[in-house]
């Protein structure tokens, strides 16, 4: 089961520097308000910080002195910053005399120094950064933790945290680099690269060796119908039903008690280690293999004498319970997707995605959306069903759907379909298309009903989108008449069954192959250019370290995909993300009618 890795892959570098500086840092500004404080922490914040700086840490830099102050450790967001003015506000009309001290984090918007004047409570507080741009998730993840980086940029153009991206780079390159090149595709990333350059000084470690070799920044909008497919292998199956946030969260259908149980999922799990980046298929028979050797590690005890037992239990019982809690945890797990992945809806979910993905009974697929609107399924999974960039929609059938959509969920949901469409992800052919010569030929040798039918799919397929030429061109969609066997996996397409191989991952591991974009200028053309090379000093020796960093989210799914091909080609991957998404977490962000 487990995929052979290359003798020369690299050592991932040590992230743990990201937490103590972070953690240092947020303790020095702590220390600056002297006196006793009581400190307010954005909810959004709270397990970022229970990661790097548990409450005890913060409790110890406390003094007791009888003097009150408050402190806010906020994200910069207006109405977190509106409430405190109130905050403030009412605390002047009620004639106390406070402390205010406010700590933004990553940085500190203009904005919100503006709301802060436009209230009149500037003067009355004092306000500071920390710098908490990095979490390192697992050994080879960090996190901006910022998910709403992509609505803020892709949707409403709002470059605040192209800045932030920047100092991001910088951090890292300052820590663990010289980097030896750069690659990037899409206008965020170019802007993001120039920020970086903007703040690296000249001739900044000289002569040192760096740890990463080469970056490559990725743009969330060039590749939307990744994170739009359902996810089938084991992590990002976890991530689709129980949603990972840091953590995840597991209910008594999991435990087999009456009480939930949050757990880590990380590389220190050694169960979940070995089947995260695997086909949920997959999973069962190797639970059922670890658990019988588990059970044959406990009966060694039978025979043993007390010398013998004395020795089992003071080295390896504990690590035996250990594990057998892990293992039960990720059977109970496995057991309660597999009721949700067997049903009939998920199969025919897996298969109109895959019918979408190799252009083919459109018709069909269509009616099965519609079936999926009329009864009201979830409202995410129906809405991210349908958004699929591999498909565009005659004018009739969007206007048929969007109808049907708005009467079985509510007209609150209107402006949703104009954000679908702004991005690019769900398409409305304009009316009065005229069919290519190959269509006509179609149609001449069948009847008008079945030519009818053809007409609309070869419609559907117009290219509004580029995605079928990409596919061609990257070779996206294996041949569907080639049998893939998911338990030896070949290439990157066994995340989706062998179906689909990520766009994302493909364009990075041509442009490695390549050393550049040479050779893809057809490819950068259907996907709007904005791509960019750059040059830097390290060492060769580093080449094969590679940092991937998507502005927009990634999915768990284009990680394990990146795992793959790191262990296909002597790679080690290190995934930096704005915030780890999925197709439920995409349209979320799009949807207007949020509380």
């Amino acid at each position: 089961m487990a995929q052979s890795i290359r003798r020369d892959s690299p050592e991932l570098p040590d992230f743990s520097l990201l937490k103590r500086l972070a953690r240092d840092q947020l303790i020095y500004l702590l220390e600056q308000l002297p006196g006793r404080k009581d400190l307010f922490i954005d909810a959004d914040l709270m397990s970022p910080l229970d990661r790097i700086a548990n409450v005890s840490t913060l409790k110890v830099h406390q003094l007791p002195i009888a003097v009150l102050q408050l402190c806010f450790l906020i994200r910069p967001r207006l109405q977190s910053v509106k409430w405190i003015c109130d905050v403030v506000n009412a605390d002047k009309a009620a004639g106390k005399f406070r402390r205010y001290k406010l700590i933004f984090t990553p940085q500190k918007f203009y904005a919100c120094e503006n709301v802060l004047e436009e209230q009149g409570i500037f003067g009355d507080v004092t306000t500071d950064e920390w710098g908490f741009h990095l979490l390192p998730l697992d050994d080879d993840i960090i996190s901006l933790e910022l998910p709403e980086f992509f609505r803020d940029y892709f949707l409403d153009g709002n470059q605040r945290w192209v800045r932030t991206a920047g100092c991001v780079l910088h951090l890292l390159h300052s820590l663990y680099g010289p980097f030896s090149k750069v690659y990037g595709i899409g206008r965020c990333s170019k802007m993001a690269y120039e920020s970086w350059r903007e703040q690296v000084e000249e001739g900044e470690q000289k002569g040192r060796d760096g740890e990463i070799g080469s970056v490559f920044l990725f743009d969330r909008d060039v590749d939307y119908v990744t994170p739009m497919c359902s996810q089938v292998v084991y992590e990002g199956l976890v991530d689709d039903i129980f949603r990972i946030k840091w953590c995840v969260e597991f209910g008594p259908e999991v435990t087999s008690s009456d009480k939930s149980l949050k757990v880590m999922l990380n590389s220190q799990d050694k169960v979940f280690n070995q089947i995260r980046n695997e086909h949920f298929s997959n999973v069962f028979g190797f639970l059922s293999q670890k658990a019988k050797n588990l059970q044959t590690a406990y009966d060694k005890r039978c025979g043993m004498d007390i010398k013998q037992i004395k020795t089992f239990v003071s080295e390896e019982l504990k690590g035996l319970k250990q594990e057998h809690r892990l293992l039960s945890l990720h059977i109970g797990a496995s057991e309660s997707m597999m009721k949700k992945k067997t049903k009939q809806e998920f199969q025919e979910l897996l298969k109109t995605e895959h019918s979408l993905l190799e252009g083919f009974d459109i018709r069909e697929c269509i009616t099965f959306i519609e079936e999926h609107i009329n009864r009201q399924v979830t409202c995410d999974s129906s809405v991210s069903c349908r958004s699929r960039k591999t498909v565009s929609l005659l004018s009739k059938d969007y206007k048929s759907m969007k109808a049907q959509y708005l009467q079985s969920y509510g007209v609150d949901h209107l402006p949703t379909f104009a954000n679908l469409k702004q991005l690019g992800i769900l398409v409305e052919q304009p009316t009065g298309e005229t069919l290519t010569a190959m269509e006509n030929k179609v149609g001449k040798l069948v009847n008008d009903r079945a030519a009818g039918k053809l007409t609309d799919a070869f419609s559907s397929l117009a290219k509004k989108s580029h995605f079928r030429a990409l596919s061609r061109r990257l070779n996206l969609v294996p041949k569907s008449d080639e049998e893939y066997d998911l338990r030896v996996p070949k290439d990157m397409a066994y995340i989706f069954s062998g179906a689909y191989v990520p766009l994302s991952c493909k364009l990075i591991e041509q442009v490695l192959e390549r050393d550049g974009w040479t050779g893809l200028e057809e490819v950068t053309r259907l996907l709007n250019g904005q791509e960019f090379a750059a040059d830097g000093k390290a060492r060769s020796d580093t080449q094969r370290t590679i940092l991937v960093m998507f502005l927009g989210g990634c999915t768990f799914s284009e990680i394990s995909a990146l795992r793959f091909l790191g262990k296909e080609k002597g790679y080690k991957f290190i995934i930096v993300t704005t915030a780890i998404t999925n197709s439920a977490r995409l349209i979320e962000a799009l949807l207007d009618n949020r509380a």
